[in-house]
């Protein structure tokens, strides 16, 4: 299934409460729960005044829904296509 770099820009975010924030991702875990287990969050990035979200969805209008359904921006979704990292560079 596809997975998804969604940017949230969020004036502040780096700036919210751990209650904040505790409060964003109890409303995101409950509307997910309500589309069904076919989206799935994996993790999140907060920086000064963007969120950084990766999720599994099947397609980019679930998130799109999510992002409605959950009053969040979703400022650009973006289909993750291949990952690398350090070890990328080592040959095989």
């Amino acid at each position: 299934m596809p997975k998804y770099l969604i940017e949230r820009e969020i004036p502040g975010a780096g700036k919210l409460s751990p209650a904040e924030l505790q409060g964003v991702s109890q409303t995101s875990c409950g509307v997910l729960k309500n589309l069904g287990p076919q989206i799935q969050w994996v993790e999140s990035y907060v920086t000064a005044d963007k969120v950084y979200c990766v999720y599994i969805s099947p397609n980019e209008e679930m998130i799109r829904e999510h992002a409605k359904q959950g009053g969040f921006p979703a400022n650009k979704i973006s289909e993750i296509k291949t990952m690398i990292d350090p070890t990328t560079a080592e040959k095989k």
